[in-house]
Order: structure tokens, then C-alpha cells, then sequence
């Protein structure tokens, strides 16, 4: 069996790690292969990262049509419907796979995220899947993820402006002045 595991952000040693830990996972004889696109943000923290994830991802599942399975491998479950719209395979999101993981330990369970901003995306796919009266509450951490605080990961800006080249004023890189942010177009 060949399973393609999909990180949806361009973080290649996220992925590297993702990809030991599945193969990990596997049974004997089963091959995991593990890969990001080359475009996208370096972590999904929220719908507007989510939505220029999403052709990466596709991109990759179209590029391995012979895989006997797809996982993506983000919580928020970026994609998940795009990508079984994309082949009859089976395509697994690791957060729908967690609830009902943690729906046959418990009764109730609690979900942790790294940032406030993702938790309504949870919410959202816990109401989707049918697991909202199950879940007590969705918290989150306030970390930030490795690859958007190194200092060598790219800027949102510099991925956003090869996509949209009038980024929100959010999104635009922290060096901007108050007075350039204010001018760009709304």
C-alpha cells in the first residue's frame, strides 16, 4: 500500500518529521511518502493561510495518482473536501481522524490548538463532523508555530504578493511603516 501524506505548508522539515513519525505508524510493506508543495505559507494558522494552501495541496495529490491513499496532515483539515472531490481514493484529515479517535476513548474530549485564530476553523469542522456536543471546548495555546517564528522562514508577504499583490494591511511584512500599512488599498 502506497499512502501519500500531505503537509499543505511548504515547511519541508515539518514535513520530514510528519513523514518519519507515519512511517512510524505503518504496517510492514506499507509505503509513506511524505510532501509539501513549493508554494504556500510556511505554516496554516487560519483561513487566510488555508486558502492559499489548497492548490499545493491538490497539486500534490494530482502529481502521485497512484497512491491507494491520501492524508492530509494539518488539524484544520485544509482541503479535506477539495481533495476528495480529486479522486476516488481515500483521503483522511488528521483532525477529522483525531475526533473520532478521541470519540471511542471518551465521551467528552477537549481539543488544544497553538493559536486563538484557529479555533473557530475547529469549531467549525467539529460542528461539519458531527462531533460538536462531544467536544467540552477548544483552547488554545497561544504558541506560535516554528515555522512562522524563524527567523528564516519567508515572510507572509513576500508568498501573499506572488498571489494577491494588494495584501491585506495584516499581512504585510512587520516592517512596514504605520504610514505605508494605512495608504495600501482596502
Amino acid at each position: 500500500m502506497h499512502i501519500l501524506v500531505i503537509n499543505p505548508n511548504t515547511t519541508a522539515s515539518m514535513t520530514q518529521k510528519i513523514g518519519a513519525a507515519a512511517q512510524a505508524a505503518a504496517a510492514p510493506g506499507t509505503t509513506i511518502e511524505a510532501v509539501n508543495p513549493a508554494f504556500g505559507p510556511p505554516s496554516i494558522e487560519g483561513y487566510y493561510d488555508e486558502v492559499f494552501s489548497i492548490p499545493g495541496l491538490l497539486a500534490q495529490m494530482r502529481a502521485a495518482p497512484e497512491a491507494d491513499a491520501y492524508v492530509i496532515a494539518c488539524f484544520d483539515d485544509t482541503g479535506l473536501d477539495a481533495a476528495r472531490c480529486l479522486t476516488t481514493a481515500p483521503v483522511i484529515g488528521i483532525g477529522e481522524a483525531a475526533f473520532h479517535m478521541a470519540s471511542l476513548v471518551a465521551y467528552r474530549f477537549s481539543v488544544v490548538t497553538t493559536l486563538s485564530r484557529s479555533i473557530s476553523a475547529i469549531e467549525h469542522n467539529l460542528a461539519k463532523y458531527g462531533f460538536r456536543g462531544r467536544c467540552a471546548r477548544v483552547r488554545a495555546s497561544r504558541m506560535r508555530s516554528k515555522a512562522r517564528s524563524s527567523r528564516t522562514a519567508p515572510k507572509r508577504s513576500c508568498w501573499a504578493a506572488q498571489a494577491w499583490p494588494t495584501s491585506p494591511p495584516r499581512c504585510r511584512a512587520s516592517t512596514a511603516s504605520p504610514s505605508s500599512t494605512a495608504s495600501a488599498p482596502r
